[in-house]
């Protein structure tokens, strides 16, 4: 086993090698296809590991060596393999390899091919480390490894002023969650005399429950997952990385990074299962994340960027069941939106390319026709995410519904509003690109037509998963219990027993008929008014009131601008100031100095004797009078 767990992560980190070195001067064909290869094999490795592993399996480390020693602490490099980790090598490895078999067919005209495929086969490796490794501090490499692939992916082309600084702007508001994240690490360190998951695990007991540092340990963590994850406040960099080319997109929402907040969470269970007050702070930001980025996406005409803002709300909805304790249904959703966010983010490429590049889905209309496979696998995409009974997106979304509800009904109702602007938002995405009239140009017209095999077949399997992924955790009022098999598989990796309020059976099922009536309802009305009626989305300064503020995001972006991009800005100008009126001038008095002694020295070496026995004598008389004087 310790080989193929070696294999498993070293293979993508061939392809990075291969692709980097060789990938220019080889064809595109070879340079994909090796790419996508390596992902693939990961993806079959682990999943022949996990065929031999159950739910009562114990955890196997595989120690590499040892790293280093420091005041009595060992760290060893090494790989911590389980239920969680194997569930998230499949998800980033599966998806991923169908996002690098997409991408050779969306990318092949590009001409720097061989590098993107050789920084998407490097950000598979750092999700890998991230979610392999068996301390926290290998978990910090691979966390830091996908910032820096997602900063080259988003500015993948450079020579736009504006994507490199959508690049920019994902990194730097990552630097400040991972600040956080690295200051919790060491007082883990500092407290528990380890690093590892399973020794400080095993610590976590000295902590008394919901005592300060225990707080400052998992809040400390819980912002390095606002920035990876994109929650309020540090959200604003995600629907910017929309930048990069779409299959990056995909493999940021879908497979790496966006999780890794939650994979950090539930990894922490035994320590955040004793700070119930972050538990807290968890559940408000992921509730006022889903709602803000809800109501943003109500008015994104930009196609990639509605989907964009599905992603932050769903995270959010991700974090208010890790907020409740439901760390299982978290991950369960985490799993089914792969499924469907990976299928609509490919899909809106498949658009995107049969538009010409053309993103504003204003310029769009009618396609259902022109591009069938996109358009039906789109819709099961739309439908999964907006809850249509018995799709993943519903089972899973319904779960964390329930378990809301017990904790506090109002905490139902206002997930419920989130899902109810979800399944506007994206009707109104689905309706305004495939219905109606064609409102493109007439040299896109002529332009439109299908994707290649190579881009439809991910969409396929994709749509295939979108449907069938919700049956692995069938929710308990349907067969009790028996048939929910995801948290039977992860029941092991908790430390410490969480109780989820119940709900009573007659309740919950109102809960459901009520999602499942707004649903139709919502789908009705967004029919009547862009199909029906026609009515078009408008063009960006003729939006007033709630659609404006929705357009413009709310204006964050600009109270960010305005406040810490201008003090920053203000710390530089001081900077630069104090640099060129105080040190600058310091620094050349220095100089000036020097030279203007060099001069007067140089003055005196004239080459003339006279000169120099009349400045010996001098200075022999000067010395005679001083010591005479002394004396």
């Amino acid at each position: 086993m310790e080989n193929l767990v070696y294999a498993i992560i070293l293979l993508p980190l061939f392809g990075f090698l291969f692709s980097g070195l060789f990938g220019k001067q080889l064809p595109k064909a070879v340079v994909g296809g090796v790419a996508t290869l390596v992902v693939f094999a990961s993806f079959c490795i682990a999943l022949s590991i996990f065929m031999k592993f159950d739910s009562e399996s114990p955890a196997r480390i595989i120690r590499a060596f040892e790293w280093f020693r420091v005041n009595g602490i060992q760290v060893n490099f090494g790989f911590h393999i389980d239920q969680l980790s194997l569930m998230m090598i499949l998800i980033i490895t599966g998806i991923g390899s169908l996002i690098h078999f997409y991408s050779i067919g969306y990318m092949s005209h590009d001409k720097g091919f061989h590098r993107f495929f050789a920084y998407l086969n490097l950000f598979v490796f750092s999700m890998l480390l991230l979610v392999m490794g068996s301390n926290y501090l290998i978990l910090f490499i691979g966390w830091e490894g996908v910032g820096l692939c997602s900063y080259l992916l988003i500015g993948f082309w450079y020579k736009n002023l504006e994507y490199g600084a959508a690049a920019r702007k994902a990194f730097i508001m990552n630097r400040i969650g991972d600040l956080a994240m690295i200051i919790g690490i060491c007082m883990i360190a500092y407290q528990t005399n380890a690093v590892d998951f399973l020794s400080v695990a095993q610590n976590s007991s000295k902590f008394e429950l919901d005592s300060p540092i225990i707080i400052f340990i998992t809040a400390s963590l819980f912002i390095g997952a606002v920035g990876k994850s994109a929650q309020i406040p540090l959200f604003t960099w995600l629907p910017d990385a929309m930048a990069g080319p779409t299959p990056v997109s995909a493999l940021i929402h879908a497979a790496t990074m966006v999780t890794a907040g939650i994979y950090l969470v539930v990894r922490s269970n035994f320590l955040y299962s004793l700070a119930p007050t972050t538990m807290d702070g968890i559940l408000f930001v992921g509730l006022l994340t889903a709602l803000v980025a809800a109501f943003i996406g109500l008015r994104q005409n930009d196609i990639k960027k509605v989907l964009a803002y599905s992603t932050v709300s769903q995270l959010g909805f991700m974090f208010v069941a890790v907020g409740v304790g439901a760390y299982t249904t978290a991950m369960f959703h985490l799993m089914t939106h792969a499924f469907f966010k990976a299928l609509l983010f490919l899909g809106s490429g498949s658009v995107i390319h049969a538009m010409s590049g053309e993103q504003d889905m204003r310029f769009m209309g009618g396609l259902k026709d022109k591009i069938k496979i996109t358009h039906i696998t789109f819709l099961i995409g739309t439908l999964a995410i907006s809850g249509f009974p018995f799709l993943s997106g519903m089972i899973s979304k319904d779960e964390i519904l329930t378990n809301t509800f017990g904790k506090n009904p109002m905490i139902w109702v206002i997930l419920f509003i989130v899902a109810t602007l979800t399944a506007i938002y994206m009707f109104r995405a689905y309706y305004l690109t495939f219905h109606g009239e064609f409102r493109g140009s007439e040299e896109q017209r002529k332009h439109l037509h299908e994707s290649p095999t190579n881009m439809t077949l991910p969409l396929i399997v994709l749509a295939i998963l979108s449907v069938i992924g919700g049956f692995i955790n069938l929710p308990h009022f349907i067969g009790h219990g028996h048939y929910a098999k995801l948290a039977d598989w992860l029941k092991s990796i908790y430390v410490y027993d969480v109780k989820l309020p119940e709900v009573a059976f007659n309740t919950e099922m109102v809960l459901v008929a009520l999602t499942v009536l707004m649903l139709f309802t919502v789908w009705f009305f967004v029919k009547k008014t862009y199909v029906d009626k026609k009515k078009m989305a408008l063009a960006d300064e003729k939006y007033t009131g709630w659609e404006r503020l929705s357009n413009r995001k709310l204006l964050f972006d600009e109270f960010y601008n305005a406040t810490f991009v201008k003090f920053v800005e203000g710390l530089g100008v001081a900077g630069n100031m104090f640099d060129k009126a105080i040190l600058a001038r310091f620094v050349n008095f220095i100089g000036w100095g020097a030279e203007d002694s060099g001069r007067a020295a140089k003055r005196l070496q004239n080459g003339n004797v006279e000169n120099y026995v009349l400045i010996m004598s001098l200075a022999i008389g000067i010395i005679l009078i001083v010591n005479f004087l002394l004396q």
